[in-house]
């Protein structure tokens, strides 16, 4: 009775047309992961800064390409993890400036932050050496901080000159002025940073990330890093500005 069952099944399992199960070909998806980087010179631009540490080379894969500029030097373990991973080194080309400035401390808060890293790249272009002293994200904080850090930097004589970025420019240029021989001026024009510079001897721009664009700031800071003070009557006039600020010195 069994036999004859199961007999009986497996003709009806032999009855039925087999099924060929439809297998589609699975869909091909293009994924060209090197077309953006291939059309960029560079994956990590450092040429803002004269040292470059392993610390500048975090996050690199093996074959990264980094910009620094002429002359950089590594620190032992940079040049060991440049060596190791094939890491291409391409050096800046300035282009034509007449910038008078070579050597800036530039600072800014959180409303500065992206104006800051955009300028960095931009004055290492002119072949402005560039000392950071943060802000290092949008995360908010005190823009006096960062003023006062820039602003000893400048009257210690360690660079030629500084930067500043808030919102508005000015907090930052009140904060960095505290700081004796310290001339903030706050600049809103290309007319207005060469004036200050000529006729005020200012030794630190402020700029407002919220008051002019980034290409405006390019040329404002272009324009101060490009003017010096040469004429006695306007040196006469900052003496006397350095005398006040020595007669409140503690």
């Amino acid at each position: 009775m069994i036999r004859s069952l199961v007999r009986e099944a497996l003709n009806l399992t032999e009855a039925q047309p087999r099924q060929t199960a439809s297998v589609s070909e699975p869909e091909h998806l293009i994924v060209n992961s090197l077309k953006e980087k291939a059309g960029k010179e560079f994956d990590r631009d450092e040429s803002s800064k004269t040292l470059l540490t392993e610390l500048d080379l975090r996050g690199l894969v093996p074959g990264s390409r980094v910009r620094v500029s002429p002359g950089t030097k590594l620190t032992p373990l940079a040049s060991d993890i440049i060596r190791e991973n094939n890491i291409q080194l391409i050096e800046r080309t300035p282009r034509a400036s007449s910038v008078a400035v070579r050597s800036v401390a530039i600072g800014a808060d959180h409303g500065g932050f992206q104006y800051k890293e955009a300028l960095k790249g931009f004055l290492a272009d002119l072949g402005v050496s560039v000392r950071d002293f943060g802000t290092d994200s949008t995360e908010a904080v005190d823009y006096p901080d960062f003023a006062s850090e820039v602003a000893k930097c400048v009257a210690a004589n360690h660079v030629e000159c500084g930067i500043l970025i808030d919102g508005a420019g000015i907090g930052s240029a009140m904060a960095a002025n505290k700081v004796p021989g310290v001339r903030a001026a706050a600049c809103y024009s290309t007319a207005l940073a060469a004036n200050s510079r000529e006729h005020n001897g200012a030794n630190i721009l402020t700029l407002g990330s919220g008051q002019v664009s980034l290409d405006e700031a390019k040329k404002i800071v272009e324009a101060f890093l490009s003017t010096r003070i040469t004429e006695e009557r306007h040196m006469r006039r900052v003496a006397k500005i350095d005398d006040i600020d020595r007669q409140y010195r503690r």
